[in-house]
């Protein structure tokens, strides 16, 4: 019989056996999967079996270092994996209660957005959550989603545009994603040079902004970022002759150098360097910076994780707002 004409019989279904299939869909490794459900491989792999025979289909086969799903499984993960979730949630023992809790959370994120949120964060875990515990961790990558993968991190905060180019397209492709995503705030960069720079006045053409000499913030640590990959769609170049992983280092650095930086616009004003520093536009075009805050989604319907992203939220937004309410 074909698996279109197979019509399971869904009240003797073993709902436990959809548990196995999401954890090995998202691992795709029967080892992972058997370890994060406290099973035996073994197990895990008589729970497929015994799906296979229900539903009438393989669902994975062996490829690679793991498995690989079949176009039913892929069809099938999104809705499973939903109704699994939703379930969990209403099942619950309890329900988040900021005023009792001494929950421990881990965001990861550069100093710019640190110095942005982390206040106003603070200021509503004082008020609401007081037992509540905050560790702030340094953004490493434009790519936090083994972080978040591994339980290193409750939220990721920053500019991730390939993350959610990459997340896009698979949805597109009908495939289930892991994570989720929530536009903070818009923020546009600017040049940063010394007060008393010799680039401060007169025209800031392409040909001198390259050049000039280079300091560059990069969290990997790699010597090019997007400014890097505007100037090459234009067929020019700069020279960095230095890279360091935290944007008040570089405001540091600029302060009392002939080096040239970008940083964030808003994030001039917090470094307490605004005095000793120049802006000027950027004399060619850059994609405008979006930053989110990243979240699996396996912390989608905990009602601890919910708060967490409404602070994160809320604090950008208030941050946002004294930050217009002081240029009036």
């Amino acid at each position: 019989m074909s698996a279109a004409a197979f019509q399971p019989n869904f009240r003797t279904l073993d709902l436990n056996l959809l548990r196995v299939f999401d954890e090995v869909m998202a691992e795709r490794s029967l080892t992972r999967a058997a370890r994060n459900l406290s099973l035996t491989q073994p197990a895990v792999s008589n729970a497929l079996r015994r799906l296979r025979d229900a539903l009438g289909d393989e669902l994975v086969r062996r490829g690679g270092a793991g498995v690989e799903p079949t176009p039913r499984a892929l069809a099938l993960w999104p809705s499973v994996r939903e109704a699994l979730r939703a379930l969990q949630a209403s099942l619950a023992p309890g329900v988040f209660e900021p005023a009792t809790a001494s929950t421990t959370f881990v965001l990861s994120m550069a100093d710019a957005s640190a110095a942005t949120l982390v206040p106003m964060l603070v200021k509503a875990a004082e008020s609401q959550a007081p037992g509540l515990s905050l560790r702030v961790l340094p953004l490493t990558t434009r790519d936090p989603r083994k972080l978040l993968d591994d339980a290193a991190a409750d939220l990721a905060v920053g500019y991730f545009p390939a993350v959610l180019a990459d997340l896009t397209a698979r949805e597109q492709a009908g495939e289930a994603v892991a994570f989720s995503h929530q536009r903070l705030y818009a923020s546009d960069y600017v040049c940063v040079m010394r007060r008393g720079h010799s680039l401060q006045r007169g025209p800031f053409t392409l040909k001198r902004y390259c050049e000039a000499r280079h300091l560059l913030v990069s969290f990997s640590g790699r010597p090019w970022g997007f400014v890097d990959e505007a100037l090459a769609a234009l067929d020019r170049q700069r020279r960095v002759v230095l890279t360091v992983n935290q944007f008040f280092t570089a405001g540091r650095v600029v302060a009392s150098s002939d080096l040239l930086t970008v940083l964030p616009r808003h994030f001039v004003r917090q470094t307490g360097l605004a005095d000793e520093l120049v802006l000027r536009e950027l004399p060619f075009e850059t994609p405008p910076v979006h930053v989110e805050a990243l979240w699996h989604r396996r912390e989608q319907y905990s009602s601890s994780h919910q708060w967490l992203r409404q602070a994160v939220a809320a604090a950008a937004a208030q941050a946002f707002q004294s930050s217009n309410d002081s240029k009036k």
